[in-house]
């Protein structure tokens, strides 16, 4: 794939997960913000960009199996592997953060208050990812899985492109969170006076946050996309 100025952020990202990180370094949005060009992208960031397209292309051009594993899976595998990959490693992190970020307060909140906010932030989202998840488990997914496998609208509600658009705001909403996060932390940076559970959070956190942007590309880029083409064309047929 040939990317241009016009090519689309999550579209890159759909095609070569590898660019991802490439795109974190230079703070342009792709999984939230991945419907905007790459030429909006680098024009809200002041980037140059020549430079970004060229480096961009660098990296597509060596092909990723991973994506085109991800590409290629049938939607109802695709709602499996987020819930094995992505879905338990937020229920499985949660409470560990949770501790760590109360423990913190405790012991340095005095010296570092912005720990209050950022364990309130944290505690937020936690609560919020745990509602969203449900809903994905016990509606969305189920959908999805008996579009893909039924190729019938039998069952699926009507409004069904209204519920993936709530979907799309809940990511809006904790990419905003965790982007709060990140700055109170100092782009998880431990203090001088942190200790090895500060610096441990710290990094737990950011995996935290890393792992819940790839799971919101693979739903915002590829399945939601994916499914609310098949749900409109099962519509028009039906």
């Amino acid at each position: 794939m040939q990317i241009t100025e016009k090519s689309k952020i999550g579209e890159i990202v759909r095609v070569n997960f590898q660019t991802a990180p490439f795109f974190e370094q230079h703070q342009i949005d792709f999984c939230c913000g991945g419907g905007i060009s790459l030429e909006k992208a680098c024009s809200d960031r002041n980037l140059n960009i020549t430079q970004i397209l060229d480096e961009v292309n660098k990296i597509v051009s060596k092909a990723d199996p991973d994506s085109q594993y991800i590409e290629n899976m049938p939607l109802d595998e695709l709602c499996g592997y987020i819930e094995k990959t992505h879905h338990s490693y937020i229920y499985q992190t949660v409470p560990f953060l949770q501790a760590k970020l109360q423990k913190l307060c405790d012991v340095h909140g005095a010296n570092h208050p912005e720990l209050f906010e950022i364990k309130l932030l944290f505690d937020g989202a936690s609560d919020a990812l745990t509602e969203h998840l449900k809903m994905e488990e016990s509606i969305v997914f189920p959908a999805i899985r008996k579009m893909t496998l039924m190729q019938s609208l039998s069952g699926i509600s009507s409004d069904f492109d209204k519920t993936l658009q709530v979907m799309l705001e809940d990511h809006q909403t904790e990419g905003d969170r965790f982007e709060r996060i990140s700055r109170l932390s100092g782009s998880y940076s431990c203090p001088p006076d942190g200790c090895n559970t500060f610096r441990v959070t710290y990094e737990t956190l950011q995996a935290f946050e890393r792992d819940l942007h790839r799971h919101i590309h693979l739903e915002n880029n590829i399945l939601f996309i994916k499914a609310l083409a098949l749900f409109k064309e099962l519509k028009k047929n039906n």
